[in-house]
């Protein structure tokens, strides 16, 4: 096989069960930006065993294999250091599970979240949790990924501590080492081979390894609010990906309808550019300009405006795993989801009214019908 094959390529004759040689994997993981994003990505999030395997057997050409030893839990740890998922959506339904948890089966323990400045500031109003500054490299060869875990390993300090890995980027899911095996707690989310909802997988682990369970929350600084209740909060955020989108002027009508309904309209601008120019064309088409109000800060702020809001509405994105762990009722639009198993993962779950609109196979036009249906029937 060439060593100049593409990722794309690459990807579809792993996916027919081809086997990559070494030293084109190593080409494409030094060389080619799109490596992560369109190779590991595919295959890790794919939640299929078999594509997960052929995930980690590309990573052998960076990592060698090595053996699982059971950990030993001590009876009153020190510290319990916990990895980010790196996203701030799987930072909520995933790894506050385990801080809740942890809070509960430890209440004298340190618990240190090992994570980047966004997703330390979704808990930064939690006086149990510490931070511990780590900024994996989202972008970049694999190489400088390795190095950021080996820098990791030095940082987990502690005679009394534990490490425990939500099936972090940090460590490749679980593949690199960042401390001894016998200290490590390792939740494999992307192997469990049954139908269950992320949320679900989490608490079945913790119940098995901790003997407890726990719930997504957030703990953001409170931002002070203006407009008047009810309020709605709105992201139409897709992070690059526009296969999560919605065409034709379905943002704009979207905005519209819930101007209608709601006093007080609270968009994402998110990160700005084109997204940002996007949404405010949307929301300035809608008719409703009094009633529509940016939010162009950091995300743990608007998670505020989310958790003091009366309905959240978006595509997947973080937005609607904050809303979930808030209990603040939500409609989540899912598009462009590549395949049904990842739909039930990733589904948002919590204690208030959760709708879905699967959006794979409807129209514009349709997609809308179903969220004025839900708006209109009372469910938002």
């Amino acid at each position: 096989m060439s060593a100049s094959i593409s990722c794309s390529e690459a990807l579809e004759a792993i996916r027919r069960g081809e086997r990559l040689p070494s030293e084109v994997v190593r080409a494409l993981g030094e060389n080619d930006p799109d490596f992560f994003r369109v190779i590991i990505e595919s295959l890790a999030d794919s939640f299929d065993p078999a594509q997960v395997a052929a995930y980690e057997d590309l990573m052998r050409a960076w990592v060698s294999h090595s053996l699982r030893t059971r950990p030993r839990l001590p009876e009153r740890p020190d510290t319990i250091y916990v990895l980010s998922r790196v996203t701030l959506g799987a930072d909520i339904k995933i790894t506050s599970v385990i801080f809740d948890a942890m809070k509960r089966r430890f209440p004298d323990a340190q618990i240190v979240f090992v994570a980047n400045r966004k997703s330390a500031e979704l808990f930064a109003a939690d006086s149990r949790i510490s931070i511990c500054k780590a900024d994996y490299p989202r972008s970049g060869p694999v190489s400088a990924r390795l190095a950021f875990a080996e820098e990791l390993r030095h940082r987990l300090e502690g005679r009394n501590r534990i490490v425990i890995d939500p099936d972090s980027r940090m460590t490749q899911l679980g593949l690199i080492a960042v401390c001894e095996p016998e200290i490590y707690f390792h939740f494999p989310s992307r192997t469990v081979n049954r139908s269950a909802n992320l949320t679900c997988l989490t608490n079945d682990w913790l119940a098995e390894t901790f003997g407890l369970v726990g719930d997504a929350y957030i703990a953001p600084e409170p931002v002070q609010l203006e407009g008047d209740s009810p309020r709605v909060a709105i992201s139409l955020g897709v992070g690059g990906n526009e296969n999560k989108r919605i065409g034709d002027d379905f943002e704009t009508r979207l905005i519209r309808l819930l101007a209608e309904q709601f006093r007080s309209v609270w968009i994402d601008r998110g990160a700005g550019g084109e997204e940002a120019r996007r949404v405010t064309a949307a929301a300035e088409e809608s008719g409703f300009p009094e009633r529509i109000r940016f939010w162009e800060g950091s995300f743990a702020g608007f998670a505020s405006v989310i958790a003091q809001s009366d309905l959240y509405a978006g595509y997947d994105s973080a937005g609607q795993h904050a809303a979930a762990a808030a209990g603040v009722p939500l409609i989540s639009i899912f598009a462009g989801a590549p395949s049904d198993r990842f739909l039930q993962r990733w589904s948002p779950q919590g204690p208030g009214r959760i709708d879905i609109i699967n959006a794979n196979l409807l129209t514009p036009a349709e997609c809308l019908g179903k969220f004025t249906a839900l708006c209109c029937s009372g469910k938002g």
